[in-house]
């Protein structure tokens, strides 16, 4: 499983207590390209607290993909604008699915 990225220092409680008030579990996309082969890639894990905007852990996804995303042909432009469009709209929501991860492991 990946890396759970912000949240740092939070116990059981908190977290529990923040997924009540709309927190998430969400994923970026990226992609780079490298001649004509393109790679897709997720990111870690990130909590996103009740509130909290996405962008600032989003943002470093999206600039990789914009500037090295698009050259491979035809993937690249393909895998770029999904990959953007995902982080914009806030990226992937995967928290029912961590939570199952939690639960499978006790």
């Amino acid at each position: 499983m990946a890396q759970i990225q912000n949240i740092q220092e939070m116990t059981v409680n908190e977290l529990n207590r923040e997924l009540e008030r709309g927190g998430k579990f969400v994923i970026f996309q990226y992609c780079f390209s490298v001649f004509i082969m393109t790679f897709r890639r997720v990111s870690d894990v990130y909590f996103i607290r009740s509130g909290e905007s996405t962008i600032k852990h989003s943002i470093g996804y999206t600039l990789l993909t914009f500037f090295v995303g698009w050259w491979g042909i035809p993937w690249g432009p393909i895998y770029t604008i999904g990959s953007i469009f995902t982080n914009l709209t806030g990226g992937k929501d995967v928290t029912q699915e961590v939570i199952s991860s939690f639960n499978s492991e006790q």
